[in-house]
């Protein structure tokens, strides 16, 4: 124990507090039981680091990563059982996934030390609610994504800027944009962020950053996905063939037939395979409309969760249209409800129409729908329903 303890505290000592994600100032510590989920390389990690140095006791606060060498002997009850005799009062768990019995001792602990505070990190693929001991009336979740384009700047500029609602940049946009052009020239960081700037890992070799990332996808598709679905071999290869026939014509509408055949796979396995990796972080399915949609129904459209992801992928194939759309998504998806629209790209809620395109695009496809915007790039500044893509990258 007091070698976790001294790790612990290494740890801590070297986390800096510099630059601090979307996350760390809203998760609520009054729960005893929290998750975190997040694709790899998002920064739980240092999420978990940074909340123990800003908001708990560092005298009774333990970090351990749940595949530690501990682990090979010990059983993380027992080590809770010992941090509780010890006068601990939050245990951090990093990627419960990889731990077989996690949540069973997950819900022994919460049982029965009541003076515990857990929180726990783990692959986006898990879903508590599925698993052994059922922790979804226990555990309050919470999902962290990737950079947004406004995190992006601060690594870029150590400096914070404020986030903004959807609604107050749809009434707000051209003031906004004013007081941020006081500081930055956006369309030059917004053009590298759509390239490299989804994952914080970007800040350790930019040169480097395309072949991290086709590693950490190659390591998501191994050891997270696998680990949480117990997957063969042969449907990890199909996994990333489907991945990689998207990532060369997304945003598509997929023919299952087609694809199925492509990838070697019945129609229905093609369908779990395309949720497996909606899961998992790497693709956004999407639906015009999404009431009465069931576990085997066909997505009408399918991105890829990230622009950085069609670099990465797609290489020369990555065509600038689809990369604006696919950011719009991003930033918008689990803030809002996204869905395709019948008149232009999206729908946010069921009532704000919205077209992505480029300097030149016009309001023909919208110019007689209510509450509808065209978001476009190459421009710094907006007027009207006329408001810069950039700047929904603002919304956390």
């Amino acid at each position: 124990m007091e070698e976790l303890l001294l790790e612990f505290q290494t740890k801590i000592a070297r986390v800096s507090l510099e630059i601090q994600r979307y996350l760390v100032h809203q998760i609520d510590l009054n729960n005893r039981l929290i998750s975190i989920k997040g694709a790899r390389g998002a920064g739980k990690t240092t999420i978990l680091l940074q909340v123990a140095k800003l908001h708990l006791p560092l005298q009774s606060t333990l970090y351990i990563s749940l595949d530690h060498i501990y682990f090979y002997d010990n059983k993380l009850y027992d080590l809770a059982k010992q941090f509780v005799l010890y006068g601990g009062t939050h245990l951090l768990l990093d990627e419960v996934h990889k731990y077989q019995n996690w949540s069973r001792e997950l819900k022994l602990i919460y049982d029965n030390f009541p003076e515990l505070n857990v929180i726990f990190t783990s692959s986006s693929m898990l879903e508590i609610y599925k698993s052994e001991s059922d922790l979804s009336r226990r555990a309050v979740t919470y999902y962290l994504k990737e950079l947004s384009f406004r995190e992006f700047i601060s690594f870029e500029t150590n400096t914070v800027y404020p986030t903004y609602s959807m609604a107050t940049i749809l009434e707000q946009h051209n003031a906004i944009t004013t007081t941020l052009l006081e500081d930055i020239k956006p369309l030059p960081l917004f053009e590298k962020y759509l390239r490299i700037g989804a994952y914080p890992y970007y800040k350790e070799n930019e040169n480097l950053y395309n072949q991290k990332l086709l590693n950490t996808i190659n390591l998501l598709i191994e050891i997270d996905i696998n680990a949480v679905e117990n997957l063969t071999y042969d449907t990890l290869v199909r996994l990333k063939k489907l991945l990689i026939t998207i990532a060369s014509s997304a945003p598509f509408t997929p023919n299952i037939t087609k694809l199925s055949e492509k990838v070697g796979v019945s129609r229905n396995t093609l369908i779990q395979c395309i949720k497996i990796l909606e899961r998992a972080g790497l693709i956004n399915e999407l639906y015009k409309d999404t009431s009465g949609i069931g576990v085997l129904t066909k997505p009408e459209k399918i991105y890829l969760n990230n622009s950085n992801l069609m670099y990465a992928l797609a290489k020369d194939n990555t065509n600038i249209g689809n990369v604006r759309e696919t950011f719009f998504l991003n930033q918008f998806k689990g803030l809002h409800e996204v869905n395709l629209s019948e008149v232009a790209d999206f729908i946010i809620d069921k009532t704000y129409t919205f077209e992505i395109g480029g300097k030149n695009k016009g309001k023909k496809q919208i110019q007689n729908t209510e509450n509808a915007y065209i978001a476009k790039d190459n421009i710094e500044i907006g007027i009207g329903n006329i408001i810069p893509v950039w700047l929904f990258g603002f919304m956390y």
